[in-house]
């Protein structure tokens, strides 16, 4: 399903966060969105995810209209159809690494130990699944964060600087990882990043502003 953001616009009061914003992500595509801090990059993954409103404009997956949805039904939407890879990982501290990558499924009402293990490999976590989040590093929070959001294989992948926190050797790994969800499995990606390596593996680079968004 693609993703298309018509006219989109948010502002807090007399202060606008950005207006007339427009995209289309096709699935398998990977768009990534820079800007200068502040323009709004990580509001805007949020109104595509649901999680901010918008003022102006529409955000639809498919042919469902995310803004005409109630709460329940919004979420009930993101827990099958979207992954989200927050930048402050949100990793719950109760639940050990396994059971944090595998929430998504116990959220659908799925058990799979086996695909939960193999997105810990992908993300170089191997053998780590037992150990409580205190235990790990920054870095590993990412990948956790990151297994988690690609577990249950969903449409719309959602990304806020998945590769912000780690070396330049695992953040390739992990875009292998984000890339081979993209095109295998016919997501569609959208990154917000810092990283000119990160943006350079996408199929397009948007730039976004106050006034909207360009290539």
């Amino acid at each position: 399903m693609k993703l298309r953001v018509e006219d989109l616009g948010k502002h807090y009061g007399e202060s606008v966060v950005f207006a007339h914003v427009s995209l289309v992500v096709e699935p398998g595509e990977f768009v990534a969105i820079v800007g200068e801090s502040g323009v709004g990059k990580s509001t805007l993954l949020n109104c595509m995810a649901g999680l901010d409103r918008w003022d102006s404009g529409r955000v639809l997956h498919g042919e469902l209209d995310i803004g005409e949805l109630d709460a329940e039904k919004r979420a009930l939407w993101r827990r099958k159809q979207v992954g989200f890879v927050f930048q402050a990982f949100h990793v719950l501290p109760h639940l050990d690494v396994a059971q944090n990558v595998g929430l998504p499924l116990m959220l659908l009402g799925q058990q799979d130990d086996a695909r939960v293990a193999g997105m810990l490999a992908a993300v170089g976590l191997e053998g780590l699944g037992g150990r409580l989040p205190e235990q790990l590093s920054g870095g590993q929070l990412q990948r956790v964060a990151i297994a988690r959001a690609l577990v249950h294989r969903p449409a719309l992948l959602l990304a806020d600087e998945p590769t912000g926190n780690l070396d330049p050797s695992t953040a390739a790994r992990v875009m292998d990882v984000l890339l081979a969800q993209t095109r295998e499995h016919g997501a569609s990606l959208v990154l917000v990043t810092h990283s000119d390596a990160a943006a350079a593996r996408a199929d397009r680079v948007l730039h976004l502003n106050a006034s909207g968004i360009r290539e």
